[in-house]
């Protein structure tokens, strides 16, 4: 196991700035995710780490090796791409061993390190099959089983699932999750699926315009966003315009068009000042409703639609002039009369106050 530092790294393409001034540093044994809409920069910062791309400034260490501008096969990484990359017309096992017969590992050492890779994937009993006579699942688990046959000092993947169906994607996260931890591996994991990340993810960072804009455990990148870009993009969400009417320590007091809210501000660096404009996040599975008001964060309101889906609903609620997103857990409300007034309430904790 190895960790990873990105210092003040800048690549440019033109004169495009695609990565701008990053800073990162990932620990070893760390499943690392970079997550982050098209063109924000994370594959290129992977291919970065992985060295198909030179940076203009900044480093890249490895431990304590600076890597920055080493060849790609001289940093010893495993790299799982959207495509897979097999060879269709070689075998399983011939597909997993092409790393190392470019290494010139002995014929019987390679036999032995191709087997225990296929294992690994559970893909042993396919070592002869050619590349068309597997599922895409399996195809997968072959590329992962390629890159880590070369034992590496790490394992960077480039959105590895996306081409998978919905149940796959499903099952290949905790594989991959699972292989991670039992060979020891530092990750570093491209997606665009924020639902993939924080399956997955012991940290991530989320990219904009070729900066890192918030980095975290899953849990708290989706609860305590920094941003309101951060809170977009991390799932959907519900924003309130407001005005900062008193402030105590990180707790704030907001008047907003649907009435007074307490809220916790959660960004690093920043604090409001009184009387400043600012916006709220609420996810819609913070809300409760109730028939009844409770004492604050409450607003009152009727279901405009509905959507019913099992285990949860997803409402539109219609407070005021306002439509806001409400997912209730075990519906209860789901069958309600549209005329019949309900009250939807949001803990402090779940009002996050963000910079407007």
């Amino acid at each position: 196991m190895i960790s990873l530092t990105i210092e003040n790294l800048t690549k440019r393409f033109g004169d495009a700035v695609a990565l701008d001034s990053v800073n990162l540093r990932i620990e070893p044994g760390e499943i690392f995710f970079l997550l982050g809409p098209s063109g924000c920069g994370k594959t290129t910062l992977l291919r970065s780490i992985a060295g198909f791309y030179i940076p203009e400034s900044g480093r890249i260490l490895f431990g304590d090796e600076d890597v920055t501008r080493q060849a790609p096969h001289r940093r010893n990484t495993g790299m799982m791409f959207q495509s897979y990359a097999l060879w269709p017309h070689m075998t399983v096992a011939k597909n997993v061993a092409f790393g190392l017969e470019e290494r010139r590992v002995p014929a019987r050492e390679l036999t032995e390190r191709v087997q225990q890779a296929l294992d690994s994937v559970r893909m042993g009993p396919f070592a002869d099959r050619k590349i068309h006579q597997l599922s895409g699942g399996q195809q997968q688990r072959v590329a992962l089983a390629r890159a880590l046959v070369i034992r590496p000092r790490c394992l960077l993947l480039d959105e590895p699932l996306s081409n998978l169906d919905a149940k796959l994607r499903l099952e290949m996260r905790t594989e991959i999750r699972r292989i991670c931890k039992e060979f020891g591996l530092t990750a570093i994991y491209v997606t665009h699926d924020q639902k993939e990340a924080l399956s997955i993810a012991d940290r991530m960072a989320i990219l904009e315009g070729g900066h890192i804009r918030q980095t975290g455990r899953p849990a708290e990148v989706y609860r305590h966003p920094h941003s309101r870009f951060v809170a977009d993009f991390m799932g959907e969400t519900n924003f309130l315009e407001g005005r900062i009417t008193a402030l105590e320590g990180a707790t704030a007091n907001v008047e907003t068009p649907l009435g007074a809210f307490i809220g916790t501000v959660r960004a690093e660096g920043w604090m409001p000042k009184l009387g400043a404009s600012c916006i709220l996040s609420i996810r819609p599975e913070s809300w409760v409703l109730s028939p009844q008001a409770t004492a604050q964060n409450c607003v009152a309101g009727h279901i405009a639609e509905r959507m019913y889906l099992g285990e949860m609903a997803q409402y539109q609620f219609a407070a005021k002039a306002h439509g806001l997103k409400v997912y209730e857990l075990n519906p209860r409300y789901v069958e309600l009369s549209p005329e019949r007034e309900l009250f939807a309430s949001a803990a402090v904790e779940d009002v996050v106050v963000l910079a407007a």
